[in-house]
């Protein structure tokens, strides 16, 4: 065992040193990579060391997005003492479905939800689960919204989207069973906000013909742009027509833990559902998401279940996490940040969320100047969308595919209002500002040479 850890650690501890280095992306078209690591197991073993080498080989290919120069998507950090957390549970392999298997670790997973519940000021008595990210916890909100709001037949109920709304919410009321007609698209503010007023129309239209509207779905930061829709407005409009009230907050949720996000997230407490991902701005590995609600009880009374054969369970105070989602067996997900919280402490996390507020406005600020660029939208949150001053989409995807061949760096694109532009998303706790320079650097190398065989009009 120790031999093993060893290799192990000695093979981590290469990988995270060199994180500074590592290109952003990387993608080989030689199949030997591929052939190494398909092969069947033997019959009589193999050797650790060269299991570690195709290991090492495979996990070189693809996108570094625990790097510094990672800025595609909604980069995460998989902080270094959330993996040692998971280690020691998955070598002990406690489950915590059902409490009576391991009570404490479900209290110890209790009291980091309970924490969350007070930094959101949900009321006293509101509770959540840890999930395997933001769609399992989109799922869980829904059903529980679906079994509250329509009961047994609800295939007239009609859910309150934007164009922005990640598209993980409509996949989990097609798994609920709604109909893709059940998921309506609400206008938007030209700030890409949902517009209030439109909805309130669009929820008067659909009663008028007969549906039963039952949820709205609000963004705490949009995946495309880190665009918060107006919380507070919105929550007092579910309220009065008697609608639940469900807020994405998986990637800009977090940002409440500042002072800025604080004012920037108010009227997040009005949720009735709340959906964050540790794995995004707490910066822990993937496969952990979480659902935060304002009263359990809906959400057991959706998926609570048991059999006979579970009848001789240690009584426990705890919650079943069994009855809060989909899943009967369960790993032990709470040590992975109870761990990072215990050792680093509430402030560290602050202070490093702040710091991606600064670099986002930042890269805003030094993108909106000199011509080059143009940012339509000053960020929410640590997401900067822009787009060349001339030359249009083809410009744009050429230099997008120009940075991104190169591997210092690594951006996405998205598409709003039909139109195609570049984002770059700050949130990687190891990302700081010299690592936002060099992006803003190879942006404005690229945009002079390669892109300006496609442009015209170019400033000198």
């Amino acid at each position: 065992m120790m031999d093993i850890g060893q290799s192990a650690l000695k093979l981590i501890m290469e990988a995270v040193g060199d994180f500074s280095h590592a290109p952003a992306s990387m993608f080989r078209s030689e199949a030997d990579i591929y052939s190494r690591v398909g092969v069947p197991p033997t019959e009589s073993g193999g050797d650790l060391t060269e299991a570690l080498d195709v290991f090492r080989e495979a996990a070189r290919e693809g996108l570094e997005t625990a790097g510094p120069h990672y800025f595609g998507y909604v980069p995460t950090g998989g902080l270094y003492t959330s993996a040692i957390a998971d280690l020691l549970t998955k070598a002990l392999n406690r489950s915590t479905g059902l409490a009576g298997f391991s009570p404490a670790l479900v209290a110890m997973e209790e009291g980091v939800i309970r924490w969350l519940c007070r930094e959101f000021e949900l009321p006293r008595g509101a509770g959540g689960i840890i999930t395997t990210g933001g769609s399992t916890a989109h799922l869980a909100a829904l059903v529980a919204a679906r079994h509250d709001r329509l009961g047994e037949r609800f295939a007239d109920g009609t859910i309150y989207v934007t164009e922005h709304t990640h598209y993980s919410v409509a996949k989990a009321a097609r798994i609920a069973g709604f109909p893709a007609s059940a998921v309506r698209t609400v206008p938007t503010t030209p700030q890409l906000r949902m517009d209030p007023v439109a909805v309130a129309e669009l929820i008067a239209h659909d009663r008028r013909y007969g549906r039963r509207p039952f949820l709205l779905v609000a963004n705490a930061g949009t995946t495309s742009t880190g665009t918060v829709d107006p919380l507070a407005e919105l929550g007092a409009l579910a309220e009065r027509e008697g609608l639940w009230f469900h807020v994405d907050g998986a990637y800009g949720g977090f940002f409440r833990l500042t002072e800025r996000g604080r004012g920037l997230l108010r009227g997040i407490e009005a949720a009735d559902s709340l959906v964050v991902d540790p794995h995004k701005s707490l910066f822990a590995p993937y496969g952990t998401g979480m659902l935060l609600v304002r009263d359990p009880l809906p959400l057991r009374a959706a998926h609570h279940g048991t059999g006979d054969y579970l009848q001789d369970l240690y009584p426990s105070p705890v919650p079943h996490y069994a009855d809060y989602g989909a899943e009967l067996t369960r790993e032990c997900r709470g040590f992975r940040l109870w761990l990072p919280l215990w050792l680093h402490g509430v402030g560290a996390f602050r202070e490093a969320l702040d710091e991606k507020l600064d670099l986002a406005e930042y890269a805003y600020q030094e993108l909106s100047r000199g011509g080059y660029f143009h940012c339509p939208w000053q960020p929410d949150l640590s997401t900067v969308c822009f787009t060349l001053t001339s030359g249009g989409e083809e410009a744009n995807r050429r230099l997008l595919e120009s940075v991104n061949a190169e591997g210092r760096i690594y951006l996405s694109s998205t598409v709003l209002d039909g139109e195609y532009y570049l984002r770059l998303c700050v949130l990687s706790h190891r990302t700081h500002a010299e690592h936002v320079t060099e992006a803003l650097a190879v942006l404005h190398e690229h945009a002079h040479q390669p892109a300006r065989q496609v442009m015209t009009g170019l400033p000198a």
